[in-house]
């Protein structure tokens, strides 16, 4: 399977529009055109990795985090570029979703905030413009004897899914008029003679990323050399995507009772605690990973609870004397969990191709007693 049908798949899962502006996404290194049998997820990519990678015949690894955050200007054996030099020598191509996967519907800190037990979360900062959600309606008029072969190459690219429904579409007779001139090559009729067709007004939606794929299949099916076309934008109230997760519980629960569910699903063997440990928790927030000045959020909007990968030290002085609990997994624990479940969503997109969790890619840190 190519590379830039395994991209789409992935895009259907974290569009890559909903990723921060600063953050690097997508093909870092490879080719679009790239056949692949085996994919490797992991959250980072180190050597480790990159041995596993070889030893396994991976030709693309999907990461979390990007291989390569800012430009190179080397690469060699040694060094920060060192896992660059040895997937360009051994052909693995690398795809990153980070932010992408955290702001998406069903992302990180969806799931983070499921696990916590936040009921309808927001998003708590860092908006993307993005134009995900909004919608179109494509009319197009097709004589009679064509509108199966049209709408049903418009339906094929994407078009008239609403919900749970797909081929979802309308249609209305009635008399399309046309004079060939010169140079034309009608379908219908001939040059020089006002021509009355019946036809049928076949309209469907369309959203924003398919508008393009759409119209070229309509163009490909229509019988006509100069098909008469509407697109018309829809209003569509536009979902706020951003990083973090905020909102009320299903139902109050203490921290141990928290600490144990998070526990249980993301595997973390140890947890750091600021605040109040005894609470009655009733409104909660979660940031996967390093989450940055969305604490001050968390804390303006006077919440319980707020869980996260990790915080700088300034930032956990600033929650305990406001009087917020926080609960740090360290970074990747409170990231590497979604693993599974996007494996889970890939395979069933892509089953020709053998997906596989790193073995490898572990927590930097060893948490030990002293």
């Amino acid at each position: 399977m190519k590379i830039k049908d395994i991209a789409a798949a992935i895009g259907k899962i974290a569009p890559l529009q909903l990723a921060q502006g600063w953050d690097n996404v997508g093909l870092l290194i490879g080719s679009p055109r790239q056949d692949v049998k085996n994919i490797l997820l992991t959250i980072d990519i180190t050597k480790d990795v990159v041995a596993e990678a070889r030893r396994l015949k991976t030709g693309l690894i999907i990461s979390y985090h990007p291989v390569i955050w800012d430009g190179l200007k080397k690469i060699t054996t040694d060094g920060p570029a060192g896992a660059v030099y040895d997937l360009i020598r051994a052909g693995i191509a690398v795809f990153s979703i980070h932010t992408a996967l955290d702001s998406a519907t069903g992302g990180v800190n969806d799931m983070l905030a499921e696990i916590v037990g936040i009921q309808n979360g927001k998003p708590i900062g860092d908006y993307v413009n993005t134009n995900v959600g909004e919608i179109y309606k494509l009319v197009v008029f097709v004589p009679i004897n064509a509108v199966a072969k049209v709408s049903g190459a418009v339906f094929a690219a994407g078009a008239g899914k609403m919900g749970n429904y797909s081929h979802c579409g309308f249609q209305a007779q009635g008399t399309g008029t046309f004079l060939p001139l010169k140079g034309a090559r009608p379908a219908i009729g001939k040059k020089g003679k006002l021509e009355k067709v019946p036809e049928v007004r076949f309209e469907t939606i369309v959203p924003a990323e398919k508008l393009d794929d759409c119209i070229a299949a309509m163009k490909k099916a229509h019988p006509y050399e100069m098909p008469a076309f509407d697109c018309l934008k829809l209003y569509n109230p536009q979902p706020k995507f951003g990083l973090g997760r905020i909102g009320k519980l299903v139902r109050p629960s203490g921290v141990s009772q928290i600490v144990k569910k998070i526990k249980k699903f993301t595997g973390a063997r140890a947890v750091g605690i600021i605040g109040d440990e005894k609470r009655l928790v009733k409104t909660a927030a979660v940031c996967a990973g390093s989450c940055g000045e969305i604490i001050n959020s968390v804390i303006a909007a006077k919440i319980d609870l707020y869980v996260t990968g990790e915080l700088k030290h300034h930032q956990a002085l600033a929650a305990q004397e406001a009087g917020l609990t926080c609960i740090c997994l360290s970074h990747t624990v409170s990231e590497r969990f979604m693993l599974k479940k996007l494996a889970r969503q890939l395979q069933k997109q892509i089953s020709q191709v053998t997906i596989r969790i790193s073995k490898k890619d572990v927590e930097p840190f060893k948490w030990k007693k002293i």
